[in-house]
């Protein structure tokens, strides 16, 4: 028997299914990930490996351990660890739901044959199969064969997400770009939803819209100067909508499908309904292609705001938050053959990418810090009658899906590293 296929021999379905659990019982919201960070260390100690806990911010926390070595290079595998919701209907209703449903809160059960519980599918279902990976090749000895070092790195701070309370951090990639600085990979995978290997992903551009009005009274509306702030917004959250296809058409290439949202409007006072507010402020995600400079994209993003506000004679102003460019790997690196080939090598099929893709991930943070970054992941889950929206389609994962990303990212493993002479 090959080393490799010794490994995979010690990937267990069962111990899977107890990983997600373990990982799903752990809450890890953005800006908390610090005791899911530990009991990960806790699980890896055994193993005999150099792990660590990564403090990145207060309350926030990476993981990571690493095994072989016996050349310069090394190959990350890389799992996420946080929720972009909390798993308690104080910070998650009614916003993600009128109600904390069962699969909503970090508390894993099994349904349908699958694992269910919030962050089952995305991110701890593949945060599993990196862990389970990891093991495998230490466990059944392989490890040793590697012609370079295998890490398993743990990320807090990865969700597109600001922070949740002021003493807690934002996330956007933070916690990866620690992880490169302390681990230097040569090259990286990351195990992120969709079951195709991607060397290419979107950026996005967080922008804050304000639409100003005047601040009166219900009773004086038809005595002084009165301008609706909320109506004049509504307008131009409705031009934008219309728009945001036509944005996606303008910028796709051939993997990547740009859209854009208006994630929250903010403005008057439940304790005074009586009185309009001064200004009405909404937010907006705009991703962009690897090829969008962001610059440009806020020109023609302010530039289409105007336009809708101007139509109803309204007074706006924009200003950008958060910009992560858009990156890509180049598809002739090893990284990403060897990802392809040991795809196919477990799909028992011709690799085809995804296309039409919209997803901002962590790859984008490693891809940047110039780490070579393929993205692979499960699929979502499905099954007869079982209706999957979006919040159980992140909460939900097929044991058997993560056999197989289990099975592949071993055999990247080899594929990339090799074994030494």
């Amino acid at each position: 028997m090959s080393h490799l296929e010794s490994a995979i021999q010690a990937v267990d379905r069962a111990r899977l299914i107890a990983l997600t659990r373990e990982l799903v019982n752990v809450a890890s919201p953005t800006g908390g990930e610090e005791p899911l960070a530990h009991r990960i260390v806790e699980m890896l100690t055994p193993l005999g490996v150099e792990t660590a806990v990564q403090s990145v911010a207060p309350g926030a926390a990476n993981a990571w351990g690493r095994a072989g070595g016996s050349s310069d290079r090394s190959l990350l595998l890389y799992g996420p660890l946080d929720t972009v919701t909390a798993g308690n209907a104080a910070e998650d209703t009614p916003w993600a739901g009128p109600s904390l449903r069962p699969d909503m809160a970090p508390q894993s059960f099994e349904e349908n044959g699958w694992v269910v519980g919030l962050g089952a599918h995305n991110p701890k279902g593949h945060a599993a199969c990196v862990l389970m990976a990891f093991e495998a090749l230490v466990t059944s000895g392989a490890v040793e064969f590697l012609d370079g070092e295998v890490m398993a790195g743990f990320g807090c701070l990865g969700m597109p997400a600001n922070r949740r309370a002021p003493e807690l951090a934002d996330g956007h990639g933070a916690g990866c770009a620690a992880l490169i600085a302390t681990l230097e990979p040569s090259s990286a995978v990351i195990a992120k939803s969709g079951w195709a290997v991607s060397w290419t992903e979107v950026g996005l551009l967080w922008l804050t819209v304000e639409v100003f009005g005047t601040h009166t009274y219900v009773g004086s509306r038809h005595l002084i100067p009165y301008r609706s702030a909320i109506a004049d917004a509504a307008h131009v959250i409705a031009e934008l909508e219309a728009w945001f296809p036509e944005w996606a058409q303008l910028t796709a290439d051939d993997m990547n499908s740009p859209q854009g949202v208006v994630a929250s409007v903010t403005a008057g006072h439940e304790r005074v309904t009586a009185f309009t507010p001064d200004v009405c402020r909404f937010t907006v995600d705009l991703r962009l292609a690897p090829a969008m400079d962001p610059i440009a994209a806020e020109r023609i993003f302010t530039e289409r705001v105007e336009k809708a506000a101007a139509a109803v004679g309204a007074a706006v102003r924009v200003h950008a938050t958060v910009s992560i460019p858009g990156t890509i790997t180049d598809p002739a690196e090893r990284i990403i053959t060897t990802s392809i080939d040991a795809w196919e090598e477990q799909s028992g099929r011709p690799h085809e990418p995804i296309g039409g893709l919209s997803g901002a991930t962590d790859a984008n943070i490693l891809r940047q810090a110039g780490v070579p970054t393929a993205r692979v992941g499960l699929p979502k889950v499905s099954s007869p009658g079982v209706d999957v929206d979006f919040q159980y389609g992140m909460n939900a994962v097929n044991p058997d899906d993560q056999v197989q990303l289990t099975h592949q990212l071993i055999r990247t493993v080899f594929g990339y590293l090799g074994e030494s002479s």
